[in-house]
């Protein structure tokens, strides 16, 4: 049985028409769905803002999302229960959640009831929009490369959102750590509990330095053409896994996980939860900017090189 509070029939979102640069992305009111079997409705308070939202609208994911036009992004976020469709159980009006969402660039926004978590009341409304893939994308690469305590790691691109999070779920594992980053990002980095390394000419060479004993798995989350190497490092394709560079990629035989059937949902975001209830998360929010400012927002994550995490609040 369905159960919904009072909800508009129009409500503001950000959708492009076209595909381009941030000036196509425009606000507009448009309809609020009704959520279908095993869905929710949510009031958002915030939705995080990912590389995959700008690479979509410039219309440089085409072969992979077959979109109709206009499209609203944004897959994850954090809201409240204000509708729930035939067969959920799970949830009620006024339950406080957070997970993947569909179309999440606006004020309401549906959601798959089995794969949202309830937001503990000391979690913020920005951070809990800017776990979920952040902690679901770490998760599956660690499970992909299958390292252990006492094994080294290599993270290109570890104080952006995705790599913070793989280098604490990787440390509290027992795992050693070693993670490229801009020269302002080092001190971060240890904070996390990483061994940090500038990224540039010479990386590897300093990698190597900081660990004499070897390198047993490699994650790159810059696509910063450095799987090649990468492989050298660690003497061949099985451990290393990019989740930014599809194209060399599939030159060299390294793994692409970009989600699809692979995604660990509950687990990430349990695993996120823990690193929270534990005190131990940190997950800098880099921007919170309103809806409106949805073009800068993109702007910025597009600029690269940032610390944590740029969130919208609708």
């Amino acid at each position: 049985m369905s159960e919904s509070t009072a909800v508009p029939t129009h409500a503001q979102s950000v959708a492009f028409a076209a595909f381009g640069g941030a000036e196509q992305l425009t606000l507009s009111d448009s309809p609020v769905p009704a959520p279908g079997a095993g869905q929710v409705l949510l009031r958002i308070h915030a939705v995080g803002v990912n590389p995959l939202d700008w690479k979509i609208r410039r219309g440089l994911l085409q072969q992979v999302f077959a979109l109709p036009l206009p499209h609203v992004l944004g897959v994850e976020g954090s809201g409240t229960v204000v509708a729930t469709g035939p067969e959920v159980t799970a949830w009620k009006v006024g339950d406080e959640v957070f997970g993947p969402v569909a179309a999440g660039y606006a004020q309401y926004s549906l959601a798959e009831a089995a794969d949202l978590a309830a937001k503990p009341a000391e979690l913020s409304w920005e951070l809990a929009a800017a776990l979920p893939v952040a902690a679901e994308t770490a998760y599956r690469t660690l499970e992909l490369l299958k390292v252990t305590a006492g094994e080294t790691l290599l993270v290109h691109g570890a104080a952006g959102a995705v790599g913070g999070v793989v280098v604490q779920l990787a440390v509290a594992d027992g795992i050693r750590v070693i993670g490229t980053a801009s020269e302002a990002n080092h001190e971060y980095l240890r904070e996390l509990g990483a061994i940090p390394v500038s990224y540039g000419d010479g990386v590897f060479d300093r990698v190597r330095a900081a660990a004499p004993q070897g390198v047993d798995a490699v994650l790159d989350t810059s696509g910063a053409g450095v799987l090649a190497a990468s492989v050298e490092l660690v003497g061949g394709t099985e451990r290393v896994v990019t989740v930014a560079d599809p194209a060399e990629a599939g030159v060299l035989g390294v793994r692409f996980s970009g989600g699809g059937e692979g995604v660990r949902v509950a687990q990430g975001l349990a695993a996120g939860l823990r690193l929270f209830q534990a005190g131990t998360l940190k997950l800098p929010i880099r921007a919170a900017l309103p809806l409106a400012e949805a073009a800068a927002a993109q702007d910025l994550s597009e600029q690269g090189h940032g610390r944590g995490k740029i969130v919208l609040l609708p």
